[in-house]
């Protein structure tokens, strides 16, 4: 556990502030007048789809320059999350603004994707040649070509992430821009309708995303997400009926989760189906909110190390720890539903009902801390994994733009293969500082590889960053926890490898299995534990050890 006077040593209020430069450094398009990060320039200006509709905007996702439309939605949704919940913290940081800021830059974009009631462009450029290039985005010459889900070439996964995004970024914007607020509530309306009518996943209509980001979850979890932000958004009984008729049919109330991201939304709408338990606005069905509930409890329970079923594995230096590619984007999701169910029990008067022993909700917000302090610096390494937070992060971020000079300072092209030779192998340390990138993160021992070629260790992404906003306000505005609990952290950090190398990483755990009851309402679950990044279901990465032998996948060939 993490006390308060260890937690105390870290600035939220920088770590926050860094957090939402980071988004500004991943604008793609025309650069607005306030633009804070100032080696970035404009890009992308011709995005279009074949039609000439306008696709200019969005963010990039990573350290590369296309625009996922999927991971993108998600990234929107959970800074959207965070600005309801955290709306009078971020006010005192002064940072509500550029909150706002973030949230409508993706949300402008979203706007434009959806040109058509059944259709919604999910792509702008093309991983694999993007990745056969290193150039920074104000340079890029590979190809722009637009992507689009429509009813013929569904994408239920898509259509409802994004429907889910521009639902919260509606009640956002709600108090601050009445009609731009429901102009995003008007098209989460549509994207449901369409995401619901036209059932299938996107990356079986858009197959070039599958080396990228897959679907593997399916779309079921993306379904009961939108519903749920919609009733949120517009308290449409129809909204809410939905999610609790289809609670097992598209399974809220079957899946038992030890993750939350980009790719399955389970935790996430189990949370928030029990918020609405919490707060007593439940008047039928309420046995169905308690089977949502109790799989909300196992995932928050896995975390705290009291689940009946499996726990979240934590490393040595106590990170919890999912997999080997860019880890760090759970570690960030679970610490955000760590803090916002700290503050949904505590403000209910309740506490966790399906660990195997008692449960003070100040060890929500305790091991919520444990992790945040993990990333900024208290872990075995001493360096923080949130980049330009501390004395000490790293220097060779797998990133394009973070890596080559600055179109403001140099405006010669770089071109695709000058990019590779003289910064991509560059040992030198990246020219502009990324703030507030949070990068893939160390392995399961703790060990970390500061090597731009280490893509699973040194690339961020939006999604990493997003969770963290929120978390960091409600941090940085105090009202923390002591009181016991948090994943545990060892007395002595374990010696680091003496050859500087990472070693290879273990093999994944399997994606789908069978899970022990928990609880009366634990009869069935399944884990995409695996579905990071550019990685799925038992996919290995290539180590960095020359010496090691060890399986390749795609995008590993693909992408250096």
């Amino acid at each position: 556990m993490i006390t308060s006077a260890a937690a105390a040593q870290f600035d939220y209020s920088d770590a926050l502030m860094r957090s939402l430069l980071y988004f500004e450094g991943q604008r793609s398009g025309k650069l607005p007048s306030d633009q804070r990060v100032s080696w970035r320039g404009d890009s992308a200006l011709n995005d279009s789809s074949s039609a000439g509709d306008d696709l200019t905007g969005g963010y990039y996702d990573a350290g590369d320059n296309v625009k996922f439309g999927f991971p993108m939605a998600f990234t929107i949704t959970m800074l959207s999350w965070g600005v309801i919940e955290y709306k009078t913290q971020l006010q005192s940081s002064n940072e509500l603004s550029h909150a706002l800021e973030a949230v409508k830059w993706g949300t402008d974009y979203f706007i434009k994707a959806h040109t058509a009631p059944n259709v919604l462009f999910g792509e702008v450029g093309e991983g694999n040649s993007d990745h056969a290039c290193w150039m920074r985005p104000e340079d890029m010459t590979t190809p722009r070509t637009a992507y689009q889900i429509n009813a013929s070439s569904p994408g239920s996964d898509l259509a409802a992430e994004t429907a889910a995004a521009m639902a919260a970024a509606s009640i956002v914007f709600k108090d601050v821009d009445a009609s731009y607020s429901a102009t995003l509530l008007s098209h989460a309306r549509e994207l449901f309708t369409f995401a619901d009518a036209c059932r299938g996943k996107y990356s079986d209509s858009i197959t070039v995303v599958q080396n990228f980001y897959q679907s593997w979850s399916g779309y079921d979890d993306e379904l009961l997400w939108a519903a749920i932000w919609l009733y949120d958004a517009t308290a449409d009984q129809t909204y809410l009926d939905y999610v609790i008729s289809n609670a097992d049919s598209l399974g809220g109330t079957g899946n038992a989760m030890d993750q939350f991201s980009w790719d399955n939304k389970y935790a996430g709408v189990q949370l928030k189906a029990t918020k609405l338990l919490l707060d007593g606005k439940a008047t039928a069905d309420v046995s169905t909110l308690q089977a949502y509930q109790a799989k909300a409890e196992y995932f928050l329970c896995a975390a705290l190390q009291k689940n009946s079923g499996t726990q979240i594995t934590v490393s040595p230096g106590g990170m919890f720890w999912l997999q080997p590619w860019n880890n760090m984007q759970y570690v960030a999701t679970t610490t955000f539903v760590l803090t916002v169910a700290y503050d949904y029990y505590t403000n209910a008067g309740k506490t966790l009902s399906q660990c195997t022993s008692s449960v003070q909700n100040s060890e929500l917000l305790a091991a919520a801390t444990t992790q945040v302090d993990y990333m900024l610096g208290n872990n075995p390494k001493g360096i923080s994994y949130l980049v330009g937070f501390g004395s000490s992060f790293p220097q060779q971020v797998h990133h394009r733009g973070s890596s080559i000079i600055s179109i403001k300072q140099d405006p010669q092209l770089v071109s695709c293969n000058d990019g590779f030779s003289t910064y991509y192998y560059s040992t030198n340390p990246n020219p502009n500082v990324h703030n507030g990138a949070l990068v893939g993160g160390p392995d399961q021992n703790d060990t970390f590889q500061d090597s731009r070629g280490n893509y699973a260790m040194t690339e961020p992404a939006t999604y990493n960053t997003a969770p963290l906003v929120g978390v960091f306000a409600r941090l940085a505005a105090g009202g923390g926890s002591s009181g016991g609990g948090g994943a545990p952290t060892p007395a002595t950090a374990p010696a680091p490898s003496s050859s500087g190398v990472a070693p290879t990483p273990a093999p994944a755990p399997s994606s789908s299995g069978s899970t022990p009851a928990a609880a009366t309402y634990h009869t069935t679950s399944h884990f995409w534990v695996a579905a990071g990044r550019r990685a799925g279901p038992l996919e290995t990465i290539v180590s960095s050890s020359a010496a090691a032998a060890t399986a390749v996948t795609k995008d590993a060939i693909l992408k250096p």
